[in-house]
This record gives structure tokens, sequence and C-alpha cells, in this order.
């Protein structure tokens, strides 16, 4: 990794359409108005390529959090959005599709800059995936129904009985700052598509999409109240929203910790609660798969995002006849995954997202080191003016007691183990409290098909990771969530089934 000491880690100049909207005066977005907050709280905006603050978001207040709710309750109440032809909400929601493609350059840069990922996979990733769920949730407006019903106990033509399927109400919506526009439109959409209404709040340390998002809803056409944006920080903001008595569900994305918190609160009032939480997720490569192709996968599957990923594979289960290998191939994808700034054209791993996630990695990867891990590759951190960066780490000699084995690291260290048997390669896999995602990497198709039926993950995949698509269900097992997103289960999320049963 000599090599990665050449690299130039000195941020790029931003374009003058970023630096306008950074220089923008810290607002919420609230019944399609920027409106100044009840009080000048803010929070530092920080480029974590360099560490250097670029701006300011507003650090929204109780007071905030309840004009904001109000805003929506009234929206939804008086049936301003719900009531509209499914043909209206759908076209409404792609004008916000189109507009979102329009600037798609400029969120995919403001993404870069407050999170840290390269502008580049922001632009294949983060906002095709936006526009998508826009997209897809969109035609779902117009398909959302209930269905007539024959009575088990009543002789036939006694009653007429049917159900109807109504959305939930006001729904306050907290994401997370690993993919924050995607992750806004993954909640907005079905939202939007089941007729609610909603409060979006970004996190803290990554705010801009979601309000350079604001500024696109007016033009798409939307009601008033509709949509509401506001920032601050999770244990004020998002605690107060969680337990307004006027938000009737939640949906958050983040750590289980906070998760399980959220689960508390809501139960309160009995909100509707989705929640798509952490994960430790397995990666078993069998000895038939052909090394050259599957270590470069099994590599990315860890380092994409700087492993700042749910489903990153961040256990490694490699068939004791192809562990050295696998190994040594991932080693070589490490001049691809060397960490640059964000705005570099050549970046493919950018820095982590803050200085408290790059010392929590760095933490665990000391923790792994001190209980007997041994370092195949990085493990440290690269010369830096100021950014947050780690070296893609691989660490071998690990067993299922330490802490780089059991808990989540949310950075780009995968713990390497070597196995024997499916039987066993099950069982160890299985050895977590989470249950978000999973790779198999095999030829076999019988053996794909045991392993997928043997690991208890919401979603499996087979010699790929992290493929996420817009029609096909997303959540997790045991303490990895409770729900799905994404397909007919994600707007499912949003509505209650009301029977009516009317006696002839």
């Amino acid at each position: 990794m000599n090599d990665m000491t050449t690299i130039s880690r000195t941020q790029r100049e931003y374009s003058e359409a970023a630096k306008a909207f950074l220089a923008r005066k810290p607002q919420l977005f609230i019944n399609n108005e920027w409106v100044d907050s009840s009080h000048d709280a803010v929070i530092e905006v920080e480029d974590p390529s360099n560490g250097r603050i670029v701006g300011h978001v507003v650090d929204a207040s109780d007071k905030d959090v309840d004009r904001a709710v109000a805003a929506a309750r009234a929206a939804f109440d008086d049936g301003r959005w719900s009531n509209l032809p499914p043909m209206v909400r759908d076209r409404t929601m792609n004008r916000l599709a189109d507009l979102l493609e329009a600037n798609a350059d400029l969120f995919a840069e403001l993404e870069a800059i407050d999170n840290g990922k390269p502008k580049g996979m922001a632009g294949a990733v983060d906002i095709p995936g936006a526009i998508s769920q826009l997209r897809f949730m969109a035609g779902w407006a117009s398909k959302v129904a209930g269905e007539t019903t024959q009575p088990y106990t009543m002789p036939n033509g006694t009653v007429f009985s049917y159900t109807v399927k109504e959305p939930v109400g006001v729904c306050a919506q907290i994401v997370p700052w690993n993919f924050p526009l995607l992750m806004a439109s993954l909640k907005i959409a079905p939202a939007l598509a089941a007729g609610c209404t909603l409060v979006l709040k970004p996190a803290e340390q990554t705010s801009l999409t979601a309000l350079k998002l604001a500024d696109l809803v007016v033009e798409a056409g939307f009601p008033a109240g509709v949509i509401n944006i506001i920032t601050g920080n999770g244990h004020t903001a998002g605690d107060r929203m969680v337990k307004h008595p006027d938000v009737d569900k939640v949906a958050f994305t983040g750590s289980t910790e906070i998760g399980k918190l959220i689960n508390r609160n809501a139960t309160t009032t009995l909100k509707r609660v989705t929640l798509e939480l952490g994960g430790k997720s397995p990666v078993v490569v069998m000895p038939d798969v052909d090394v050259a192709q599957t270590a470069p996968g099994v590599a990315g599957a860890i380092f994409f995002n700087a492993g700042q990923v749910c489903v990153a594979g961040s256990r490694l289960y490699a068939h004791r006849s192809v562990f050295d290998s696998v190994l040594e191939g991932m080693t070589q994808t490490a001049p691809f995954w060397a960490p640059r700034p964000s705005l570099d054209p050549e970046a493919h791993m950018g820095p982590l997202v803050s200085k408290e996630q790059h010392d929590r990695v760095m933490g665990y990867i000391e923790a792994g080191k001190r209980d007997g891990a041994s370092v195949v590759m990085g493990g440290d951190c690269p010369s830096a003016d100021g950014g947050y960066y780690v070296n893609p780490t691989i660490l071998a000699d690990v067993n299922p007691q330490m802490s780089v084995v059991r808990e989540e690291i949310f950075g780009p260290v995968v713990v390497a183990q070597r196995f024997d048997d499916l039987d066993e390669v099950a069982k160890m896999a299985n050895d977590t409290c989470f249950g978000l995602g999973a790779g198999v990497w095999t030829r076999d198709v019988a053996v794909m098909h045991k392993l997928a039926s043997k690991i208890k993950s919401g979603t499996v995949w087979g010699n790929c990771h992290a493929l996420i698509d817009t029609a096909l269900p997303f959540g997790g097992y045991k303490e990895s969530g409770l729900g799905r997103e994404q397909g007919r289960a994600g707007i499912d999320a949003y509505l209650e089934t009301k029977t009516v049963i009317i006696q002839m």
C-alpha cells in the first residue's frame, strides 16, 4: 500500500452552485415555505474530506418540530393530498423525480461534500436510486386497493363486507447519514403514494440534500404541509417527533441502539413503527468459486461507501481451501479502494463521515489488535490534512468472542475466518443478534439455495452483494429491524386496513 502515500488528499474546489447553496441562511421547510427557527441554535456542516466547516443548518427547537407536525396534521386532516385523484399524486411525485434528475449533478456534489462519499459514486448510486424510489412508488398511488370478502359464519347475501386501505396519517421520518438522499426518498415515496403527510428529519451530520430537495417540492406542485423538512439533532428534534401526539407513524433507519429507544418511546401512543437497523452481514465463499472474480466482489461488499453500509459484508467466511487466495485477491484491490477526497474524480472510497466515526472505527481496529487479530491489509490511516480517512482493512486470526466480530463497526473493516463444511458455516453466519443481509459466493446452485434457506437474514445475495431494487422488499430479521421497505410491503407499511360490514 506504499503507493497510496502519493495520493493527493486536497479537496477540490466546489462548484458555484454548491457554494451558493452552502451560503444560504439556515432555515426550515414548513408548509411549503422557508421559515426561521424559533431560536438561534445551529449545527455546523463539515466536509469530512478536510474537516473544514463549510456551512450551517438549523438545530430545530421543540417549537419548530411542533410547527412542522401541525402543518402535516392540517394537510392530512383536510385531505388536500390524500383526497386527490391517485393520478394526480402519481404525476406530482414523478415531477419531483424529474426535477431531481434535472439537478442530479448538484445533488451528487452536495452529497459528496456533506457525507464524504465520492461524487462519482453518489452520481451513479445515490441520486439514481432516489429517483427510482419516487418513480416506482408513484405508480402505487393508483394501485392501492381493498377487496370484497364473503364472511365465514353468515349466510350468503345477508351482509356486504369489504376492506379499504387508508393512509396511516402523519409520518415522522428520521434518516441516517450514510445514504442521505436515497434514504430520504426511501421514506418519502411510499408515504406520499399512500396519501400520508410527513415531517422528515435528515441526520444532523448530512442535511444538505434533504434541504435542497425541499427547493423542488413547491415546483413539483405538492400542496402546502404535505412534505415538511426540518434539521436538528436526534436526541432533541428526533425525540420530539417520535413522542409527538399528532404523529401516527415513525419510520427510522439507523443504529439498533437508537431504534430500540424509538420503539420504546413510540409505544406510549402505539404509533406504527418501521425500523431498518444495524447489521453484521456474513459473506460465505465456497471452495468452487473463481477467486479472481470473487475476491474483488467480496472486497467491494465491505469497502463500498467506506463500509458505512448497514448490509456491509463485514464477516467473511471463506472455505479453508480458498481462504488464503481470497485474502490475497482482496489485498490486490487496495489501490482501487485507497481513500481519496470526495470530489476527486479518481475516488472510489472517500473519508468516513465524521471524526466521531473515524475514532470509533480506529478504536475497533485497535481493540481487534489487542485481542489477537492480525492485520492482513490496512489497519491504519493514510496521511491527510484534516480528513477522516481510514485505509481498507482486513483482520484475520479472529474468533467469535472479539468485539470486531460481534459488533457493527460501520467502517471499511472486514474480519476473515475459515470454515470446513456447509452446516458449520451456516451456524457461524447465524451467530449474531443481527439479520439484515448475507452473501453467498458459489457456482453450485444447490448450495446457494441451501445456504439461502439456512441463513436468518432479510436478504441473501448470491455471487453479488448489496444489490438493492425498489421492487424488492428490504428489511431485517432479529435486531436488524421491524417491517419492510420497498416493493408492495413498503407501501403497505403506510396503510391501515379498514373492514366495513353492512347488513342487507
